[in-house]
């Protein structure tokens, strides 16, 4: 496990996550529905970016 691919999945995570929020705030109110979103959001955004792998690093010259 990388750190990097973690670091990765929380920050795509959050950023789904803030985005929903944001829209979600529109009406100055939360409802259910829209936290099960907020949550839906964080958990798949996080989940789809920690499956993409990281791009590999190329070849050192020797």
């Amino acid at each position: 496990m990388k750190v990097s691919s973690v670091w990765k999945a929380i920050v795509g995570g959050i950023s789904a996550g803030a985005a929903a929020a944001v829209t979600a705030v529109q009406d100055g109110r939360i409802t259910v529905a829209e936290a099960v979103t907020i949550v839906v959001a964080v958990l798949g955004s996080a989940g789809v970016t920690w499956l993409v792998p990281n791009r590999p690093k190329p070849p050192q010259a020797v």
